[in-house]
């Protein structure tokens, strides 16, 4: 049977003042309970708790017709041998958490037995590990999400490989030639980093691309022609767009520091070298065994409707070994959730899982006030009609895949407002889709290994609006760049208003967009400050204040953008527009200094806190330029 197996003992509150059935009477509710020292014998009311959430979601199906549904799990550790699957049979349930309960489903299973494996590692066998039964690429030790050994200890290795097809855009059709297969499963090394101590059973290998990145296992080794073949195609050659980078992980020349582990699949065995102080015996190691922990499977004839999830923990997952393409997007959430129509998941932890944290799809769905931290993939990844994606503090995410963005959504008429997002490897909010308001966010510390996205990417965006949004600290890593505020190919009919970008170099990147406004943003960087429009159109850009250490410099093709009413102060009173032929620079010329778009201080008050307020003798103001206030961006302390 698909269990959840109890193994901590929890306080069962059996109070009925404490737990009432909703305030229907009995033959309009159905309330059960699920507590560790429950058993799936007993009715699952007050006083006689069930051990598992399968088995009361399966009593909960016979219900009788119209009855409200609700599962309460008390407090305690619930691990799984397989998801919580619901269909439509589920319709209108609720599963919660008991008032107060710190509530625990792990994807996973305790791995014991540690024995001495040299003078500073440990090992424990793990069956079904060497017959290929079990596989995985997450573990978590006392809590922590660990890192697997890599090689190099630091920084990459650089391959031989080579890829010089233009890449024509992906509105272009992608590559100008498809790749072969051998270039998308070989890759050529120096003879210096690797050789034939490589165990290709265990190994496996992150080429890394652009702005994504592709982890795949290993097949071969020819140490003669110092080449690698892969188990599974990459998404891109190793080589295109002229990065060589790659790492090898989980090989036991990779394990050079504590903390670090690998899956030694060759002798069925993990090895793990602990930390300082921390004694194997008592040590509470999980590995898991499934990609997701509860999964709402609905489809186009039969959806899920009206569920809610809300106030659990859910922790512990893993992914297949294959390339998870452009924001690692093939991987399945912890909580997953297709073909769904108003269901909602609130107030929920994910943490330490391998894959994505969220990832659902539906009509109006809604995601609120969720903790989504120290995942392998992305954070809430959702799909859909007026979806609403509200109050949630997205962090440490893209931990195994690099490619991974906190927030990517597509759809139409939705929301995704007053989010917390920040350390991630990419981008932080991505959208796809039509008539959508991204608005209130607080996003910091972005792209920290990829390239080519910012702190809002928006593709083939259609009559969006990014209103009242606060983006600070994106360092540019190199490649294509990172921006604050990004528009990119096919999007048209957009909005930037009312923003505010704080140090981030190139705050303002449109990319084969058009017909866009951006008005009375604040943009400020202690550099030069960048403004790219390359292969755009018909752009206004207007009522915005621009505040750079350097140079303001604007690069877009003749007559793209219109400036008017803008207020541009550059320190090194460097004010350019450097005019495109597609990507090339053709010829440049200094804005100049008139009423149309001045060149002063703005004399700016509490920039750097969101609320940006004018002195009264600020020229903004004769632009009419308004104060700007994004000091609220992030979670709200009251939902609405």
């Amino acid at each position: 049977m698909n269990a959840v197996r109890a193994v901590v003992a929890g306080i069962v509150i059996t109070s009925i003042g404490l737990h009432a059935a909703p305030s229907a009477g009995p033959e309009q509710s159905l309330t059960l309970f699920v507590a560790p020292d429950g058993r799936d014998t007993q009715s699952g009311r007050p006083g006689e708790p069930m051990a598992t959430l399968e088995a009361a979601c399966t009593a909960a199906r016979r219900a009788k017709p119209g009855q409200q549904r609700t599962i309460i799990v008390q407090a305690g550790e619930y691990f799984l041998d397989a998801p919580v699957v619901l269909t439509g049979e589920d319709n209108g349930l609720t599963i919660k958490a008991a008032p107060g309960a710190e509530v625990r489903l792990y994807g996973g299973r305790r791995v014991t037995e540690w024995d001495k494996d040299s003078e500073k590692f440990y090992a424990a066998k793990v069956p079904g590990v060497r017959e290929g039964r079990w596989d995985f690429r997450a573990l978590v030790v006392n809590g922590r999400y660990c890192p697997r050994t890599r090689l190099p200890e630091t920084g990459y290795f650089e391959h031989l490989s080579r890829f010089d097809v233009p890449w024509m855009s992906t509105t272009g059709g992608g590559w100008k030639r498809k790749p072969t297969e051998t270039e998308l499963t070989t890759l050529k090394y120096k003879p210096e980093d690797l050789g034939a101590w490589l165990d290709v059973n265990n190994a496996e290998v992150t080429a890394y691309h652009m702005w994504d990145e592709s982890l795949v296992g290993v097949s071969a080794n020819d140490t003669n022609a110092h080449t690698l073949t892969f188990s599974s195609p990459t998404g891109h050659p190793p080589g295109a767009f002229g990065v060589k980078k790659y790492v090898v992980w989980n090989t036991r020349e990779g394990l050079t520091r504590p903390g670090q582990w690998y899956l030694d699949r060759t002798e069925g065995k993990l090895v793990y070298w602990p930390l300082p102080g921390e004694d194997m015996r008592d040590a509470e190691v999980i590995a898991p065994t499934v990609e997701s922990i509860i999964a709402l499977r609905g489809t186009k004839e039969n959806p899920v409707k009206d569920v809610t999830i809300q106030g659990l923990t859910l922790s512990v997952t893993t992914t297949p070994l294959k390339a998870g393409g452009f924001g690692a997007g093939r991987f399945d959430g912890a909580l997953s959730a297709t073909s769904t129509e108003n269901c909602r998941f609130a107030d929920l932890e994910i943490v330490n899982a391998g894959g994505q944290g969220i990832k659902a799809s539906g009509i109006d769905l809604h995601i609120a006030n969720c903790h989504v931290h120290h995942v392998g993939a992305c954070g809430i990844r959702y799909h859909g009609t007026r979806v609403q994606v509200t109050d949630n503090h997205i962090h440490h995410i893209g931990l195994t895949y690099p490619s991974a963005i906190a927030l990517p959504g597509g759809g139409q008429d939705s929301l995704i407002s007053h989010n917390h997002i920040h350390d991630t490897p990419y981008s932080t909010v991505t959208y796809g889709g039509k008539r959508t308001r991204i608005e209130g966010n607080l996003i910091h510390n972005a792209m920290q290994v990829l390239h080519d996205g910012g702190g809002i990417y928006c593709f083939a965006g259609e009559n969006l609006i990014l209103r009242g949004n606060f983006i600070r600290d994106i360092t540019d890593t190199g490649g294509y760049g990172a921006s604050a505020y990004y528009l990119d190919e096919r999007s048209t009919n957009c909005v930037v208003e009312g923003n505010l970008s704080v140090n981030v170099a190139r705050a303002s990147h449109n990319h084969m967009a058009n017909n866009n406004v951006i008005r009375n943003n604040v943009f400020i960087n202690d550099g030069d400050l960048r403004l790219t429009f390359p292969r755009s159109s018909d752009y206004r850009f207007e009522k915005n204040i621009l505040q750079a250490q350097g140079k303001i410099i604007f690069e877009a093709g003749d007559q793209a953008v219109t400036l008017s009413d803008n207020l541009l102060f550059s320190k090194e009173d460097v004010v350019e527009y450097r005019t495109l032929d597609r990507y090339t620079k053709t010829h440049s010329h200094r804005i100049p200094k008139d009423e149309t778009n001045k060149q002063a201080d703005p004399q700016l008050i509490g920039s750097r806190t969101g609320n940006i307020e004018l002195t009264s003798e600020s020229p903004a103001r004769e632009l009419g330029i308004t104060p700007i206030d994004v000091s609220d961006a992030g979670p709200r302390k009251e939902r609405p």
